[in-house]
C-alpha cells in the first residue's frame, strides 16, 4: 500500500482526491494537511465537506515540519497555490516522495514565464526540466519515468484533448490560430469566494482576454500559437470549451474522424460523442472528457467538456498516479 498524504486538503479538489485515496485499493491516506495559519486546521475533512461524513474523518492538520510529513508518505498530491507547490515539492522530492502537483509551478519550461504569468521567480529549473506535464492521454511514457508530475490546468485539459489530434496528424492550417472560447463553472475559483467569483454576483462574463496564463500553457504543450478566451459562468462545476480552427487545404471529415478515433480509441477517459456535442451535464462528477465536432467547409469546431474539478485536476492527478504505477487508468474513478 502506498501512504499518500495530500497538501491543501479543504479545498474543493483536496476533497475530490481524499474520495478517491479511500476508494484505491492500493493507497491509503497517511496524511491531509493545510498551512499552518489556516482557519481550517483541527478541524476534520468531513466538518468541512459534510459528504464525507461517516466515510473520512480524519483530521486536517497544519503543515509545520514539511519535511517530516514529507518522510511520512509515500505519495504526496500538492493541491496548493502555485508559489507554495514550488516551495514544497522540492522537499517532497529530495525526501524520495512521488509528487504530483496540480498547481502550475512545474508546467512550463520558458524564460520569464513565471515572473510574467505566476508573480514570482521560479528558482528550481532542475525541476522544471525534470518533470513530465500530466495530460494523461498524451503523455503516459514520461508520466511513467518521472518523479514529479505537473498536473495540467482545467482550461489547458479541456482545450488540448480537443485540439492535439489535429495538430498531431497535420489537419490544420496553423496560420489561422485556433480560437478557443471555454466557460467554467465557480468553483475553478476555489472554496474562499470573493465578489468577483460569489455564486450570487457572477453573470456570464469573460475574463482574462489576451492575458490569461492558461495562454502560453496550451500553446506550449500543443506546439503552436491560440487565442484562449476564458468566461465564468453562474453554475458550480464543468468546463465546456468550443474551438474553431481553419483547416488545411483537402482535408476531409473521414480524416478528422480517423485522427479522433485513432488517439483515443484505447483511452478510457475520453469519450467521442460522434453525431452530438458535448454537454456539461454529462461529464459533472466523472472523470472524462467528451469530445464532439462539425465541420463545415474548411473550419471545424470542436466542443469539450470536463468537470472542471475531476478531469480537470483530482481525477487526471489520479489518472497520472494509476499510470505512473501501472495500475489500471481509472482505478477509483468510477
Amino acid at each position: 500500500m502506498l501512504k499518500t498524504t495530500i497538501i491543501g486538503a479543504s479545498g474543493y479538489t483536496g476533497a475530490e482526491l481524499a474520495v478517491m485515496i479511500h476508494k484505491h485499493p492500493q493507497l491509503t491516506l497517511s496524511g491531509l494537511y493545510v498551512s499552518a495559519n489556516s482557519v481550517d486546521a483541527g478541524k476534520s475533512i468531513a466538518q468541512l465537506h459534510g459528504k464525507l461524513s461517516g466515510v473520512i474523518d480524519t483530521p486536517v492538520q497544519p503543515l509545520i515540519d514539511v519535511k517530516k510529513a514529507a518522510q511520512e508518505c509515500d505519495v504526496v498530491f500538492l493541491a496548493t497555490a502555485h508559489e507554495v507547490s514550488h516551495d514544497l515539492a522540492p522537499v517532497f522530492l529530495d525526501q524520495g516522495c512521488q509528487v504530483f502537483d496540480l498547481s502550475g509551478a512545474f508546467r512550463v519550461k520558458s524564460d520569464n514565464f513565471y515572473q510574467e504569468f505566476y508573480g514570482f521567480a521560479h528558482q528550481y529549473e532542475a525541476w522544471l526540466d525534470n518533470s513530465a506535464y500530466g495530460l494523461a492521454e498524451w503523455n503516459a511514457e514520461a508520466i511513467k519515468q518521472h518523479q514529479l508530475i505537473a498536473v495540467p490546468g482545467c482550461y489547458p485539459t479541456a482545450s488540448q484533448l480537443a485540439i492535439k489530434p489535429l495538430v498531431e496528424k497535420g489537419l490544420l492550417d496553423l496560420n489561422q490560430w485556433p480560437v478557443i472560447n471555454a466557460t467554467s463553472g465557480v468553483s475553478g475559483a476555489g472554496r474562499k469566494a470573493s465578489m468577483t467569483n460569489s455564486f450570487c454576483e457572477v453573470s456570464l462574463q469573460a475574463y482574462g482576454v489576451f492575458n490569461h496564463r492558461h495562454q502560453p500553457e496550451i500553446a506550449t504543450h500543443l506546439g503552436c500559437d491560440v487565442i484562449f478566451t476564458p468566461h465564468l459562468g453562474n453554475f458550480k462545476r464543468g468546463i465546456l470549451a468550443t474551438t474553431t480552427m481553419k483547416l488545411a487545404k483537402g482535408v476531409t471529415a473521414e480524416q478528422i474522424a480517423q485522427a479522433f478515433e485513432s488517439a483515443y480509441q484505447d483511452k478510457p477517459a475520453v469519450r467521442l460523442t460522434l453525431g452530438a456535442l458535448p454537454t456539461i451535464q454529462n461529464v459533472e462528477q466523472t472523470p472524462f472528457c467528451d469530445i464532439g465536432w462539425k465541420v463545415q467547409g474548411e473550419h471545424i469546431i470542436v466542443v469539450s467538456a470536463i468537470d472542471n474539478l475531476l478531469k480537470g485536476a483530482s481525477s487526471q492527478a489520479m489518472q497520472c498516479l494509476n499510470i505512473h504505477y501501472g495500475f489500471s487508468e481509472l482505478t477509483a474513478l468510477l
